[in-house]
């Protein structure tokens, strides 16, 4: 048991949001009055700063729920067609989502599964990573469940089960399957495949791609890799973990609190979320519902969180931020070794963002430093100049620069043959952490991370 007691903290934000329930209640009352088009007022500039007040209000007082992916067409050649979403695997903490299309060419597609990041926001925080490999692949996703909503009778779920759960899901799509890592899944992702290659399963994915992940985060550290290290996981242990209240099924659950987590992002840059509301409050004013839209779509997402269960984020912290488990070759999977010479056939692809103030240029590509044995021929690396953490995942330089490249990298290893058992390949690209800046981030960007809640972020 990590902690033995209910944290006022949680028990007093729940009743925060109970207490507010007949305020929100009055002020949706009062936004309908003053939208209605029968009242005089509607259309006056008096009647819609109310309204944006009332609004606005809401919205930063409201519980935001998890967000659905909402993809109903992609586009396949010239063609518009339907998109379905279908569960294909599940297990307690953890779910696979298909996103099926009926179309002839569908079926010879790569297999592309993309493992989300379970730091705090939903898989939906990846909608746009999606969409942009929808026309090409045949895409599926991670969905990790909320540890609030999961009943303590459920069991716990830690690094190693995380491993586990991965190692499952290879099997149950493999082989010809491309895993795309972004962020925090980078380092158990590589774990479960050096871990099949030491079994010399046959469902060792045929390439992996990892996107901005702390595989090392000596190189290049930053604020998030240093606060880590100077507080030590019984920091984390006293200040971050919770027990769930008794108003969800996972009541008494130990957990790291999605709110918390939040709490922390939004301290980050306060001046601009407060910049950004300020705005919106103006574009109501001012019937500008385009812009204001943008805003809504925006924090319905960013402000949607999740709880981590307590072992999980503390065993993250301490293997991948403290202890660098994983590059010192020290890191184990139950009671196996994760041995990285053991990788010589899964392709890997490492990403990394110029601007990245989360993980240093240098972490991912530490990957191809550490894997000796995997042919110079898989191996590929792309630095993307002008982007920061979530460019490296989103955005126009992503759709336009980015995903092409992994598009080329997947089918380049679609159609590889693996090496026969026993191969003992052997071709290290020689990748030197020297020509890496001694830096990742700015004395600005050091004080984002100030908080002690922001240690996992996805």
């Amino acid at each position: 048991m990590i902690s033995s007691m209910l944290n006022p903290i949680y028990l007093c934000y729940e009743t925060t949001h109970w207490l507010l329930s007949p305020a929100r209640a009055t002020s949706d009352i009062t936004k309908l009055f003053f939208d209605n088009p029968g009242n005089p007022f509607t259309n006056t500039p008096y009647g819609r700063t109310v309204s944006a007040a009332c609004e606005l209000f809401e919205r930063t007082t409201r519980r935001y729920t998890k967000p659905d992916f909402g993809f109903t067409t992609t586009t396949i050649g010239n063609q518009d067609v339907a998109v379905t979403e279908r569960i294909v695997w599940e297990h307690s903490f953890c779910r696979v989502i298909s996103f099926e299309r009926d179309h002839e060419r569908a079926a010879s597609q790569p297999k592309l599964l993309i493992v989300a990041p379970m730091s705090g926001h939903y898989a939906t925080l990846l909608r746009s990573t999606v969409e942009t490999f929808l026309p090409t692949h045949r895409v599926m996703i991670t969905d990790w469940a909320d540890a609030s909503m999961v009943p303590l009778a459920d069991g716990h779920f830690d690094l190693d089960d995380y491993i586990d759960y991965l190692k499952a899901i290879f099997r149950e799509f493999g082989p010809d399957l491309h895993v795309m890592a972004v962020c925090q899944p980078a380092v158990p992702v590589v774990a479960a495949i050096a871990r099949l290659e030491a079994e010399n399963d046959p469902a060792i994915p045929r390439s992996m791609i990892l996107i901005g992940g702390p595989i090392d985060t000596r190189r290049s550290p930053t604020a998030v890799n240093r606060l880590a290290e100077e507080r030590g996981i019984e920091w984390f242990k006293q200040h971050c973990i919770m027990k769930v209240p008794p108003t969800h099924p996972g009541f008494w659950r130990d957990v790291y609190p999605g709110f918390q987590q939040l709490s922390g992002f939004m301290a980050m840059n306060i001046d601009r979320h407060l910049a950004a509301y300020w705005e919106m409050f103006n574009h109501l004013v001012e019937g500008d519902g385009d812009s204001a839209e943008k805003h809504r779509e925006f924090y319905d997402e960013y402000l949607a969180v999740m709880d981590l269960t307590a072992e999980f984020y503390l065993q993250t912290v301490d293997k991948v931020f403290v202890r660098h488990e994983l590059p010192k070759g020290e890191m184990m999977h139950r009671d196996q070794p994760v041995d990285l010479m053991a990788v010589r056939r899964c392709a890997i692809m490492a990403i990394e963002g110029e601007r990245d103030d989360i993980s240093g240029v240098g972490q991912t590509l530490a990957t191809l430093d550490l894997t000796p044995n995997l042919p110079s021929d898989k191996k590929l690396y792309h630095l993307q100049a002008g982007v920061g953490h979530y460019g490296v995942f989103n955005g126009s330089r992503f759709r336009a620069q980015i995903a092409p490249r992994i598009a080329e990298f997947i089918e380049k290893h679609e159609r590889s043959t693996l090496p026969t058992r026993g191969s003992t390949t052997c071709g290290a690209v020689p990748w030197h952490q020297s020509s890496l800046p001694n830096e990742g981030s700015s004395a600005g960007d050091r004080a984002l991370f100030s908080s002690r809640c922001g240690i996992l972020v996805g």
